[in-house]
């Protein structure tokens, strides 16, 4: 069984430069590239990094403690950083990972990023994360719904209905480009933290279910995440009522 684990979500804006690149608008105002790019969802390569989330905890005494939560953001370093300490904290963990709808989005974003920053990441080649038939990346939408495109539901649809807080009213992941070009930027790392709580308490449901907790070792485990998020309920308030 894993000893250590990372529960993690990116929050992206469309890389404008790039899509220019690729569709010979360089030189084209900022404007005129997103008018061509139009409204729709953009493919995974015109993506980039504004904000990696992550929640990290190890297995001790049979229960799940949580080590660090987390949402470095390009407010505090630019993407390739975040990348770059993203993809080493892997490697000095060799963690299982854990998202929601991280591997039809969020894995393959961080792969195209890692290169196109040229960042190194032998971490990722460890295990086999893209391998969606192992469990060394588990994507919750994915397997909660038997990989079965009818069966899924939102993060938010499953917490409320298993009883738990789900995303806060207020910002989406749709609105997070604007909220980075009003300079929101710590915005979106908080938003981004209650998400990967959302999905660990959602994990933790799993594991139980998979019988890889026990209810004593389910609710040690919740209460660690609780006391956790109380000690730093000056800092993290955002994640206060999450627990409630």
């Amino acid at each position: 069984m894993n000893s250590s684990v990372i529960i993690w979500d990116i929050e992206t804006v469309p890389d404008l430069q790039g899509f220019a690149a690729a569709n010979y608008l360089v030189g084209k105002t900022d404007a005129e590239i997103c008018e061509v790019m139009g409204d729709k969802f953009p493919k995974h390569i015109y993506h980039s990094i504004v904000c990696i989330g992550a929640l990290v905890a190890h297995r001790e005494d049979g229960n799940w403690a949580v080590d660090a939560i987390g949402a470095p953001h390009i407010g505090e370093r630019n993407e390739k950083d975040l990348v770059q300490a993203f993809v080493d904290k892997i490697d000095e963990l060799n963690p299982q990972l854990v998202t929601f709808n991280g591997n039809s989005f969020d894995l393959p974003v961080l792969r195209y990023r890692a290169m196109v920053h040229r960042v190194a990441a032998s971490g990722l080649s460890a295990r086999p994360y893209f391998n969606r038939y192992t469990d060394d990346a588990i994507d919750l939408c994915d397997v909660l719904a038997s990989f079965t495109p009818q069966a899924k539901a939102t993060l938010h649809e499953i917490c409320k209905v298993m009883g738990m807080s789900g995303k806060p009213v207020g910002i989406h992941g749709g609105e997070v480009a604007r909220y980075c070009l009003e300079g929101r930027i710590k915005e979106v790392a908080d938003y981004c933290e209650t998400d990967i709580v959302n999905t660990y308490r959602v994990w933790l449901r799993y594991d139980l279910f998979r019988g890889r907790l026990d209810n004593a070792s389910f609710a040690a485990s919740e209460a660690n995440l609780i006391e956790f998020i109380r000690l730093r309920g000056n800092t993290k308030p955002h994640l206060i009522d999450l627990t409630a």
